[in-house]
């Protein structure tokens, strides 16, 4: 174990200078043009552990900014926090849900006699329609009947057979969500229907008579508001008629 430190000490201790290369390099005259080359070759490329003037390597920018900081550009465009969050919409308005039409809506079926706003009217809105489904199959369930399934369906049977007879009548622009927004907002008085069902019985001549009023209050909303939206004026009637129909179905529901 001594020997083997002995020589590791021997092997890295040694005397072996540069000066002592550059002698051997003049004392061999046949390797002076390999010796001249290495000494071009250490100028030209110094090692990795020398000290190299910051001076010889010229830059033509400096960066004078931090760490981890990237340095300012006049050519790099500033994006403004606060620009992208001002600018962007309300979530309500993207899905579009506008209370304030839903109440303008609900309050021109509640009241027959007040004129319609056609640019309102002819909106797809199915937020309202949604509601007040819901809100008729929930007062047929309190009443014991589970009509949910005849409720959306004869909804959606009533849109299409809408919309065809409306095209058929020659009404321009007309689309199925604007079809199914106006019959679902007036279904509101179908609801009111359906509530008086849990306080007394229909079934009887008060309760026909009144049954026949709500449809004729759903039908005349309807065709008032389809009038006014897609610009029928003189064929109220004609469009109050199959109104009339498709309220009866729901009347039908809430009665029996």
């Amino acid at each position: 174990m001594s020997n083997f430190e002995q020589f590791q000490f021997d092997f890295y201790q040694s005397n072996y200078t540069i000066e002592d290369q550059e002698e051997g390099c003049n004392s061999y005259g046949s390797d002076k043009n390999l010796c001249e080359s290495r000494k071009s070759q250490g100028e030209k490329h110094p090692a990795a552990g020398a000290f190299v003037p910051s001076d010889m390597f010229p830059s033509s920018q400096s960066y004078t900014g931090q760490i981890l900081q990237p340095a300012y550009s006049p050519n790099t465009p500033q994006l403004s926090k606060v620009e992208g969050f001002d600018e962007e919409p309300p979530l309500l308005e993207e899905l579009g849900i506008n209370f304030e039409h839903i109440w303008q809506k609900t309050l021109t079926v509640l009241n027959p006699m007040k004129p319609a706003d056609g640019s309102i009217m002819n909106e797809t809105d199915l937020t309202g329609p949604m509601i007040f489904c819901l809100a008729l199959g929930a007062t047929l369930l309190m009443a014991g009947k589970v009509h949910f399934g005849y409720v959306y369906g004869m909804s959606a049977m009533g849109c299409l057979a809408m919309h065809a007879l409306l095209s058929l009548m020659g009404a321009s622009g007309v689309s199925h969500g604007c079809v199914a927004s106006v019959l679902g907002y007036c279904l509101l008085p179908m609801v009111i229907l359906s509530s008086s069902a849990l306080v007394f019985s229909l079934q009887g001549i008060p309760g026909t008579v009144f049954a026949l009023l709500i449809i004729g209050w759903c039908s005349l909303s309807a065709s008032k508001i389809f009038t006014s939206a897609l610009a029928m004026e003189g064929q109220q009637l004609l469009i109050a008629y199959p109104c009339a129909l498709l309220y009866g179905l729901f009347a039908l529901l809430t009665v029996f």
